[in-house]
Parts: C-alpha cells; sequence; structure tokens
C-alpha cells in the first residue's frame, strides 16, 4: 500500500504527525528513526537529530532551544530585507528628485470585491468625469437592496450634465415600458438619451472613453476596473456601433414597425426559437418573465398558422420574417 507524501508545510504550521511524534520524543527521550519516515518534517526543521551513541535512535532537540534558533533566523532576515530596503532607499531617492513630467504610470487593470467598493469606485470615476458617460444596462434594478439609491444615482449623473458631459444608455427593449425609467430621463436636465436593443451585452460603464468597469462574475460581487487604453477603445467602440443599431427610446421614442402582424418583440423571440433555444433561455435574453414570452409566441404561432412547435420553426424560415 502506497502512503499519502508528506504534506508541505513550515515549521510555525507543524503538521499533526509531527506534533504528536516531537512531543512522544520529549516525553522518552528518543524514538526509532523508521517512526521518522512518514514524518521528514521533523528531521527537516532540526527538531530531532540522530543519537550520538546509537544513528538508528532519534532524539529531540529542548523546545527553548530550537525556538530561539528559529527566532535568530527570523530576525537575520528581518534585518536583510530592512538592509535591502535601505538600498533600494539609497538608489530610488535622487531619482525622485527629478521633474517626472514625462513618466508614464502603467494602465492598470483592478479588480473590485463587493457592492460598495464598485458603486464607490464608479462614483469616484464619475467626479472627476467631463465628457461622457457611456452605459449598457441590460437590467434596471432600481428598488434592488444591493444597488446604489436612485437620489444618488441621479445626483452623480447630473453633476456630469452640469459640467456640459453627456449621458448615452443602451437598455433592453423591455425596459421601454418602465415609468420609472423614463421618468429618470425626464428628471435629469442636459444632453441625456437612451436607445433600446432587443439584447444587449452584459452591464458596461465607460467614463470619459478613459476608464471602463465591467462585471467580473455572475452575482456582480465583483467587478474590473480597467484603465487600459486599448481595452477601454476597444469597449467604447463596440457601444458605439450597438447604439447605432438600437431604437430611440428617450427624448424622442420612435415606434418600430410590424409588417405582416409579427411584432419586433416576436421577430425577435422568433430568432431565439430556430436557434433551439427553451423558453427559459429566451425570455432571460430578452428581459422578459417566461410567462410573457409563451404568450408572445402563441400569438406568434397564431399569426403563422402553426400547429406544434417543430411546426413553428419551419414556418418561421419559410414566411421571411427574419430576413
Amino acid at each position: 500500500m502506497t502512503t499519502a507524501p508528506h504534506p508541505v508545510h513550515g515549521v510555525d504550521e507543524l503538521c499533526a504527525a509531527g506534533s504528536e511524534l516531537y512531543e512522544r520524543a520529549l516525553r522518552e527521550g528518543r524514538v526509532g528513526i523508521a517512526d521518522a519516515d512518514e514524518v521528514p518534517c521533523l528531521v527537516d526543521f532540526g527538531l530531532l537529530h540522530p543519537a550520538v551513541g546509537d544513528p538508528s535512535w532519534l532524539e529531540p532537540i529542548a523546545p527553548v532551544v530550537a525556538l530561539h534558533r528559529l527566532l535568530r533566523t527570523s530576525e537575520e532576515r528581518i534585518a536583510d530585507e530592512r538592509r535591502r530596503e535601505a538600498r533600494l532607499t539609497t538608489v530610488f531617492e535622487p531619482l525622485m528628485r527629478i521633474d517626472g513630467r514625462h513618466t508614464s504610470v502603467a494602465p492598470t487593470i483592478s479588480i473590485l470585491s463587493g457592492r460598495q467598493r464598485i458603486n464607490r469606485a464608479i462614483a469616484e470615476t464619475m467626479a472627476d468625469a467631463n465628457e461622457e458617460l457611456l452605459a449598457i444596462q441590460p437590467r434596471a434594478n432600481y428598488g434592488d437592496p444591493h444597488e446604489v439609491p436612485r437620489a444618488d444615482v441621479m445626483d452623480r449623473d447630473q453633476a456630469l450634465l452640469d459640467r456640459g458631459g453627456r449621458i448615452r444608455t443602451l437598455y433592453q427593449h423591455t425596459t421601454r415600458y418602465l415609468p420609472f425609467v423614463l421618468a429618470r430621463y425626464e428628471e435629469l436636465r442636459g444632453d441625456a438619451e437612451a436607445r433600446t436593443l432587443d439584447e444587449v451585452t452584459d452591464r458596461l460603464i465607460v467614463v470619459d472613453r478613459a476608464v471602463a468597469f465591467i462585471p467580473a462574475n455572475k452575482d456582480g460581487t465583483l467587478a474590473l476596473e480597467v484603465g487600459h487604453p486599448a481595452l477601454v477603445e476597444y469597449f467604447a467602440t463596440t457601444f458605439d456601433r450597438l447604439w447605432r443599431l438600437a431604437t430611440p427610446m428617450y427624448p424622442e421614442a420612435v415606434q418600430r414597425p410590424s409588417p405582416d402582424g409579427i411584432t419586433p418583440r416576436q421577430r425577435a423571440i422568433a430568432s431565439l426559437l430556430i436557434e433551439g433555444h427553451t423558453d427559459t433561455v429566451i425570455a432571460e435574453r430578452l428581459g422578459m418573465n417566461v410567462r410573457t414570452t409563451r404568450v408572445h409566441i402563441a400569438k406568434l404561432a397564431k399569426t403563422l398558422g402553426s400547429e406544434s412547435r417543430a411546426q413553428l420553426g419551419y414556418l418561421i424560415g419559410q414566411s421571411g420574417i427574419l430576413e
């Protein structure tokens, strides 16, 4: 039978087997060398050493001696680090007196943990902004206890508008029917616009095309603060292209056409249906509940004269409504 390898650890985290054998050696004065085969850490750390008269036995080092030796080693290591710090200070101190106006700070990508920390970072970045806020909001979560209070968001956004900046926000089409979203824009004074799409990306915030915030996990408790110019420009360009494809919602709402009795919402559902998605996935991607999704599917089936799910997919393909 093969025994498991001994875990790697430091002397300050002595394993249970090592502690037990060391205690036994202290009580009995020695242990057999074979007893230490499965706990080599005791010999490695110098807590056991071969007996002078009989190498088949191991004798323990007194704990006070072992502790003194280990503390001395730590003190020497700390002293070495302090000497290194002194040398580094000597090298860099005269360099820090030089005018560094031509130097650059390396672009960073920071991980923000916790909704409060994320929201605080966004607010701090917004406070220094003067030009533009681009935002993709797949969900309108006003009222969610984890979100920033609506009044704080309004004050933050209005401050940017008062400084001459502009706000562009992309939502899903379902947001068009939420009165509190329109009320938000009616309260703002300045250059603020909103548009909608059937599907949008996950949340994205770009401030002055200099800093971007994107989610780093599913539940929104981790985010990335991106300051790399190439990445921020990529995010801003993606937003611009989606913006051109989107339907205006504010300040002037545009009604999307419904040719052949098929509404834009039903057309979006039809596109996902023929890809084989379930009702639940369709609802999630379009920002609807499953019940509403199934109502639209039923209306679509009635309009196309379908009697089954399989036939509906065929009729969608033949109808040309997605062309």
